[in-house]
């Protein structure tokens, strides 16, 4: 690479980081992993990459290479449970492109539905442990590892093959280089961040100034915008299909960076309606003007009102080619739902989506737009089909311009209040989750740098996540779709998260990880549907979760006991603790910790 482009791309720490990314490289190559030919499961004895000890042993187990399908009843092997073939490594259940393939004839190919999730009947879903791939090693740590993960990790050459002109991601020796460019910005995010805070406040502030603190990154590629956004304080979903932009969103994940699997086609996303301050599209490949618009009104539905809608694509500036046509008809779809343009310059064009029901109510009585039918709020937004129509602006609390980060952690909306959960409940479980952390911490014995990316499977209110607000990580917050929906108060925090099922796979990628989290989970599908017993729940769990990484439970004294008595046929290590719940009785906490193990 050119001075010019490092310089740009880099910030003033640009060579302690190569140094300290270099430190990382020896340390991780000692706890890395040892591959042969023969298809064995080892367990390689690696209790820590902060070790004094760098000598590496390795252990044989006795769970059987094989692909091994789930079955009713299900029985997992006394040889303990079965191991995925490696060519299995990244397997995601429901974005399966073999399964996808067949169910193609039936799918709407004009509208992406190839691109939902698609999961396959209970039978045909793997059931074994699916293995790290070849060479695969301890991921180098934040924030170093915004800038490089290692290649062996995420093993795919197509990205920096067809998008290294952009600066999206280089080839460096043994390592993937992050430069924080863009299609849209391959001089740096940094750069485009500060145009786009000048355009939304007329030249005199940044995004964070303009009120933006969470952003939905639709098409986010390797997540640079979201990682450029953090020192601005502002939280970013970043999703993308997993389409022929090879692994963007698995980059994004090994990276730190908050990202998941997910597209705009036929069904709305697992959002809650006014979730985000903006909306932003670079070259997302997203047909925001085709079929009457209705991805731009699911655009519409989670934007808080006088939230901002980021578009920087070719109709925003080109004047050849269908250009011209598709910015005309992004004009009149707008201007129906009533955004309105506030600036257009260097490619990019910014609406703002007004509080204006007058307008609404005009323009539906002049047939221009449909309006949605009263709906409940409350529903998750859940294998819900998208609506092409616009929800009125409802002018309550909830959502309004949240306050800045560490007070409007602390706001209780009414959200809560309408499900049953007052305002002393709110606070005792914010302040519960404070003093369980220190403990969580204090157990687990490691440096605060070996957590960054954090899933909490059953989120409540997100107490847990404030927790960790001044930790160097990032939270998923997930609300079960059969638990109240608790959701929108997350995101009224200032949090990230989204709805799931945890009887279906959830989108990402294996080894996404480094802790999860399960508070009363499990006992909740207790005697649930086939494809959610505890056994399904673990093995998703050990999917997503990295090499070495915790997972800490807390549920009924005999889901406890099963997990002690399974956990050593997922290769986890297990430990009992006892502490206290928010009525103050001890009760058993699970801290489980995956092996470091490899198919040799």
């Amino acid at each position: 690479m050119g001075g010019h482009l490092i310089s740009a791309a880099f910030d003033s720490r640009t060579v302690q980081l190569i140094f300290l990314t270099l430190l990382v490289m020896v340390g991780s190559f000692y706890t890395g992993t040892l591959f042969g030919n023969n298809s064995a499961a080892y367990v390689l004895q690696a209790p820590s990459p902060y070790s004094d000890d760098i000598s590496l042993g390795h252990s044989k187990f006795t769970n059987k290479v094989a692909l091994t399908f789930r079955r009713s009843p299900l029985l997992i092997p006394e040889t303990g449970m079965t191991i995925c073939p490696l060519t299995y490594n990244e397997y995601i259940p429901c974005h399966d492109p073999s399964y996808v393939k067949e169910l193609l004839p039936n799918l709407d190919i004009h509208r992406r539905e190839e691109l939902d999730r698609h999961c396959p009947p209970l039978e045909r879903r793997l059931f074994c442990l699916v293995p790290p791939p070849k060479d695969y090693k301890t991921p180098i740590r934040w924030p170093t590892s915004r800038d490089f993960v290692w290649r062996s990790n995420v093993n795919h050459t197509h990205l920096a093959e067809v998008k290294g002109g952009q600066n999206w991601v280089h080839e460096k020796d043994k390592l993937w280089w992050f430069p924080g460019g863009g299609t849209h910005f391959k001089h740096g995010a940094s750069e485009y961040i500060q145009r786009l805070g000048n355009m939304t406040t007329n030249e005199t502030g940044d995004l964070h100034s303009a009120g933006v603190v969470q952003v939905l990154d639709v098409g986010c590629g390797v997540a640079s915008f979201s990682a450029y956004l953090l020192p601005l304080d502002i939280q970013t979903m970043s999703f993308a299909p997993k389409d022929g932009h090879e692994n963007q969103i698995q980059f994004a994940l090994e990276r730190g960076i908050g990202a998941m699997i997910s597209a705009l086609a036929t069904k709305q996303l697992p959002f809650p309606t006014n979730s985000f301050d903006m909306v932003h599209c670079s070259r997302c490949r997203v047909d925001w003007h085709e079929n009457d618009g209705v991805l731009l009104k699911e655009a519409d539905r989670i934007l808080r009102p006088k939230g901002y809608f980021v578009y920087s694509a070719p109709p925003a500036y080109r004047k050849d080619k269908d250009y011209p046509l598709i910015w005309d008809k992004l004009v009149n779809l707008t201007s129906a739902m009533c955004w309105k343009l506030i600036a257009r310059e260097v490619q990019t064009a910014i609406w703002i989506k007004q509080e204006d029901r007058s307008c609404l109510l005009h323009n539906a009585d002049q047939k221009l737009l449909n309006l949605c039918d009263s709906v409940d709020d409350s529903k998750p937004s859940w294998n819900t089909p998208l609506g092409n129509c616009v929800k009125l602006t409802s002018g309550e609390a909830d959502h309004q311009k949240l306050l800045p980060r560490q007070q409007h952690l602390l706001v209780y909306t009414e959200s809560l209040n309408n499900i049953g959960i007052s305002r002393e409940e709110f606070f005792l479980d914010t302040d519960f989750w404070r003093d369980q952390v220190h403990h969580y911490w204090r157990l687990m014995n490691i440096n605060m740098t070996e957590i960054r990316n954090v899933m909490d499977m059953n989120a409540y209110c997100g107490g847990f996540a404030v927790a960790l607000s001044t930790f160097p990580v990032w939270v998923m917050n997930i609300v079960p779709i059969s638990m109240n929906s608790t959701l929108p108060a997350i995101y009224n925090r200032g949090l990230i998260g989204a709805f799931h099922d945890w009887c279906e796979p959830f989108s990402t990628y294996p080894r996404t990880y480094d802790l999860i989290h399960a508070n009363h989970l499990l006992s909740h599908y207790k005697g649930n549907r086939e494809g959610c017993l505890l056994e399904d729940i673990m093995l998703e769990m050990d999917r997503v979760l990295r090499p070495q990484g915790f997972i800490i439970i807390r549920d009924d004294e005999s889901i406890v006991s099963r997990i002690k008595d399974l956990a050593p046929k997922f290769l986890w290590d297990v430990k009992s603790h006892l502490l206290e719940d928010k009525q103050k009785k001890m009760e058993h906490v699970l801290i489980c910790r995956k092996k470091f193990w490899a198919i040799i």
